[in-house]
């Protein structure tokens, strides 16, 4: 498969999906998304609905626990054992956060990077190492955190167009993730987007969240996507076309048919904008 089959509107593929799924992928879902960490070691029964479903539709692979940002080293081993996966599925795109979430052990969060020159470059080299071990060019998400990064000698969106120049990687754009993060530090989210490099931009996601105060918002992907992140994605598809954009849903997780009603509501906003990302793609 190639980066020119992922196209529409795709969701992530949780166990709990898989009864619903039994009798074949809805044709709203374009693609499926997994976390390769929790799919790589199985055997069995579910090896084969992943051989079964990966049949029918392209897999992504969105990486949970590489800590490109964080001290210790990379963890090569784990990096070969994906590339394997990779490749007996045919899967073209690995998505990573722009985050850290181990040093000696797995800390279980994904902590924000210091908007440094210093970690540009650190985080650039395990992009291009990481990119090396798969044979693959990598798109790299912005996070969201409720914590500023300490010591900032830029702001976010300048240090994500500085981790991608050095890098040589694209961008997986969570929209989601933009809105929260606004909405925590008070900022406006469509300026954000409109300073990140749109022809970098491989990839979208959007998702639920839950509002714990007015002034914090808690990224949990537990939730239906809330009318400002519509919007949101809207206004992003208008300026750069309709990347493929994945529906996240990892907790609280409805009926499928729900889950569709959200996959429709994509394409809906995709509709006007469909020629635009043809003539950028091609």
């Amino acid at each position: 498969m190639s980066m020119h089959d992922l196209h529409g509107a795709g969701l992530g593929l949780r166990r709990e999906l898989l009864p619903a799924l039994g009798s074949g992928v809805p044709d709203a879902i374009d693609f499926l998304e997994l976390a390769p960490e929790n799919w790589m070691e199985l055997g069995g029964a579910w090896r084969r609905d992943l051989r079964r479903l990966a049949a029918q539709r392209p897999l992504v692979a969105h990486g949970l626990s590489l800590s490109l940002g964080g001290p210790a080293p990379l963890d090569e081993d784990f990096l070969k054992r994906v590339k394997r996966f990779l490749d007996e599925y045919d899967i073209a795109l690995y998505t990573e956060h722009l985050s850290w979430c181990s040093d000696a052990g797995h800390l279980y969060d994904l902590l924000p990077i210091p908007f440094t020159e210093e970690a540009v470059g650190h985080v650039a080299a395990r992009i291009r190492r990481t990119q090396d071990i798969l044979e693959r060019r990598i798109a790299v998400e912005n996070a969201s955190y409720y914590v500023a990064a300490p010591m900032a000698e830029m702001s976010e969106s300048r240090f994500i167009c500085r981790v991608l120049e050095e890098a040589g990687c694209d961008l997986h754009l969570d929209v989601n993730n933009v809105y929260v993060n606004s909405v925590n530090f008070d900022f406006d989210p469509w300026r954000f987007i409109e300073n990140l490099p749109t022809e970098r931009v491989a990839y979208l996601h959007v998702a639920g969240h839950y509002r714990e105060a007015d002034d914090l918002v808690i990224d949990t992907h537990s939730a239906e996507v809330i009318d400002p992140v519509w919007e949101l994605l809207a206004r992003t598809y208008a300026r750069l076309g309709t990347s493929p954009t994945l529906l996240e849903r990892d907790f609280n997780i409805p009926p499928l048919s729900e889950l569709l009603d959200e996959i429709a509501k994509i394409h809906e906003l995709q509709a006007p904008h469909r020629k635009q990302h043809h003539e950028r793609v091609a």
